[in-house]
C-alpha cells in the first residue's frame, strides 16, 4: 500500500507539472518556427529551425529598452508600495486609536476593486495631472492598487512582534520611529521580501495600465511591446511567441531566486499569526 501511495503521489506531481512544463516547451519550440509552420503543422518540430526569431529580438534596442522600462517601473512601484504600507501597518498593528479597525477595513476593501473597474476615472485623473506618457502615471496607480494586500500581510506580521520588545526599546531611549526603523523592519525581512516579490511580479506582468497610459514608445513596457508584431492585416505569430518566451525569462529567473524568500515569508506570517 505504501508503494502504491508513493507511486500515485509521484504520478500526480508529474501530471500537475506537465500542465506547466509542456506549454512552456511548446512555446520555446514554436518560437523557432515561421507563421506558416504554425498554421500548417502546429504540433510538429520546426523545419528548418529559424533561430533568427530569437536573435533578431535580442539584437533589437527596442526590446532592451522595454526591459529597462519594466524593471524601472517595477522597482519604483515596489519601493513606494512597501514604504507606504510598512508605515501604515506599523500604526495599525502597534497602536490603538479610535477608528483603527474601520480604517483598516477601508484599506482592505480595496481588494474588492480590480484595476479594470477604475480604468476610465483613472485615465481622466492622470490626464488632468499631466501624467500620461509618464512612468509615474503607471507607478503611482500600481502602488495604490498593491497597497491593500501589502498592508494586510505586513500588519499581520508586525502584530506578532512581542510588546515587551518595544517596551524594552523605549526604556533604552529608543523612540517610536527608532523602534520601527532599527528593530521592527530588520525583524520583518521575511514579510518585506514576500510583499516585494509580489509587487515586482505583478508590476512586471501588468498590461492594461501601461497600455492606456504609455502611448509613447519611449516608455513602453514588455507586455505592451508585443503589439509591435501586429500589423493592420496580419500578425507574425512566430515572432510573438519568441518575444513572449524571451520576456518570460527575467520574471522566471527572478522568481526562481526569490522563491525561497516568498515561501519563507508567507510561512513565517502564517505560523506566527
Amino acid at each position: 500500500m505504501r508503494t502504491v501511495r508513493g507511486l500515485s503521489r509521484h504520478a500526480l506531481v508529474w501530471l500537475l507539472g506537465s500542465f506547466v512544463v509542456v506549454p512552456l516547451l511548446y512555446a520555446v519550440v514554436s518560437g523557432f518556427k515561421t507563421t506558416g509552420d504554425l498554421t500548417t503543422d502546429p504540433a510538429g518540430l520546426p523545419h528548418p529551425w529559424k533561430v533568427s526569431n530569437y536573435t533578431g529580438i535580442l539584437s533589437s534596442g527596442t526590446f532592451w529598452r522595454q526591459i529597462g522600462n519594466s524593471a524601472l517601473i517595477a522597482v519604483a512601484t515596489t519601493l513606494i508600495t512597501v514604504a507606504a504600507a510598512a508605515l501604515a501597518a506599523f500604526a495599525f498593528a502597534r497602536y490603538a486609536f479610535r477608528g483603527r479597525e474601520f480604517f483598516f477595513t477601508l484599506f482592505a476593501a480595496g481588494l474588492m476593486f480590480p484595476p479594470a473597474v477604475a480604468v476610465l476615472p483613472l485615465f481622466v485623473l492622470l490626464r488632468s495631472f499631466g501624467l500620461l506618457d509618464n512612468p509615474l502615471g503607471v507607478i503611482l496607480p500600481q502602488a495604490a492598487f498593491a497597497l491593500p494586500m501589502t498592508l494586510i500581510i505586513l500588519r499581520s506580521f508586525f502584530r506578532t512582534i512581542p510588546a515587551e520588545l518595544e517596551e524594552a526599546a523605549v526604556m533604552d531611549g529608543c523612540g517610536r520611529f527608532g523602534f520601527f526603523w532599527r528593530i521592527l523592519l530588520p525583524m520583518a525581512r521575511p514579510a518585506l521580501g514576500t510583499v516585494s516579490v509580489l509587487a515586482i511580479v505583478t508590476s512586471w506582468n501588468n498590461f492594461l495600465l501601461p497600455l492606456l497610459v504609455l502611448g509613447n514608445q519611449r516608455w513602453q513596457t514588455i507586455p505592451v511591446g508585443i503589439q509591435q508584431f501586429q500589423g493592420q492585416y496580419a500578425t507574425n505569430y512566430a515572432l510573438v511567441i519568441a518575444y513572449i518566451v524571451l520576456a518570460m525569462i527575467p520574471a522566471i529567473a527572478f522568481y526562481s531566486v526569490a522563491e525561497r524568500q516568498l515561501i519563507g515569508g508567507l510561512t513565517a506570517g502564517a505560523t506566527k499569526g
